[in-house]
């Protein structure tokens, strides 16, 4: 039995099976000399295994132990360049999966809540909690704690974004006498924590206090639409390139943009709003997400014509507003349907566009994670 044989036949035995594997692999670069004497060497090893003559086997294992490394020294540096051959090769995997199964995705804006939540600031009187709550927080919800006060009595005179790595997002508060950083995207900063150029600043009292809560973050399965096609009802990622409306507000040397909505239509199907209801086909739309939406509760507020600001979109714009998408498009709708810049504004999304399937939001752990409905 394996555990009843002795040490020493082992490490023969693993001499002899690393010296034909050498043999194998390097005869056609070994000198021959080398060549001769590891055969001579492994053959050596297997008499003395076949006789079983514990002196004999550990003198021709330690024989052919140095014939091997004379054959096959140890190169500087073995153990960072498998290291680094390791991470390259996990690399490379991760950018294929990436490229062709699974894309990691940030949900950008709150145009899906309350399905999928974007990056939301919440105002707070109380100072932030202790540090190892926050750090929890962070991981389970995605909350990060601000609390930026002023240093002396002063007024904002300007706001900016700033993103480094094109991921990590803040907001500069500029103020006539100093910048204060803000780890929140503009929005946010403006809307949620309402501080805006004008708004006076008074020494030792908080200018921004409270959380910010990271948006959701999902995998886009990139693999479902090559074998199916996209159907109404499915959360879906698409890039605005082509798409007139929205490449008209994107600066300059940004190139396309990811959107996710949801799908609503497909080619050849006619819709209308008729608020708070969504008709497919001169139909009220049977699908449970649409039926979610309409029902407005939970948070949903039903479909609309027009956005939060009372103004009409170009389409679908009034309730007796009728539209048939395009065949090789799709019409996108967000589930907050007042806040939402979709199909309602910049038209029918190309086919081609389509990017996947929102799958999974993998965190944060708290709220909505899991598959994506």
């Amino acid at each position: 039995m394996l555990f009843l044989t002795p040490r020493y036949r082992k490490e023969a035995k693993l001499v002899l099976r690393a010296a034909r594997k050498l043999l194998r692999y390097r005869r056609d670069i070994l000198p021959d000399k080398q060549i001769v004497s590891l055969r001579e060497g492994i053959t050596r090893l297997e008499v003395a295994l076949r006789k079983n003559h514990r002196e004999d086997i550990m003198l021709a294992t330690e024989k052919l132990h140095g014939l091997f490394d004379q054959a096959a020294p140890q190169q500087r540096l073995a153990g960072l360049r498998e290291n680094t051959e390791v991470i390259l090769v996990a690399l490379v995997i991760a950018l294929g999966v990436r490229s062709y199964f699974l894309q990691p995705f940030k949900i950008p804006t709150g145009s899906m809540q309350p399905t999928l939540y974007g990056v939301t600031g919440t105002r707070t009187v109380e100072p932030p909690p202790s540090w190892p709550l926050r750090a929890a927080e962070f991981i389970l919800r995605g909350r990060t704690y601000i609390d930026i006060s002023a240093e002396n009595d002063d007024a904002v005179i300007g706001l900016r974004e700033v993103t480094r790595f094109h991921f990590f997002t803040s907001t500069e508060i500029i103020t006539r006498s100093r910048t204060y950083q803000v780890s929140a995207p503009l929005n946010v900063v403006r809307t949620d924590f309402q501080i805006h150029p004008g708004r006076p600043l008074r020494a030792g009292q908080p200018i921004v206090r409270g959380y910010a809560e990271s948006g959701d973050q999902l995998f886009v399965d990139k693999v479902s639409y090559n074998f199916v096609r996209p159907k109404p009802g499915d959360v879906f990622v698409f890039r605005t390139t082509g798409i007139r409306r929205i490449e008209a507000g994107i600066a300059p040397g940004m190139g396309s943009q990811y959107y996710i909505k949801r799908l609503a239509a497909v080619g050849g199907q006619t819709l209308q709003i008729r608020p708070p209801d969504l008709y497919v086909d001169g139909a009220v739309s049977s699908l449970p997400a649409f039926r979610r939406v309409m029902s407005k509760q939970d948070g949903y507020a039903g479909y609309s014509n027009t956005s939060a600001g009372g103004g009409a979109f170009p389409i679908l714009g009034s309730p007796q507003a009728e539209y048939t998408v395009p065949r090789g498009s799709y019409f996108a709708l967000g589930d907050n349907s007042y806040h939402s810049s979709d199909s309602r504004y910049f038209g029918p999304v190309p086919e081609p566009n389509v990017v996947g399937r929102g799958l999974v939001v993998y965190w944060p752990f708290v709220g909505r994670w899991g598959l994506i409905n």
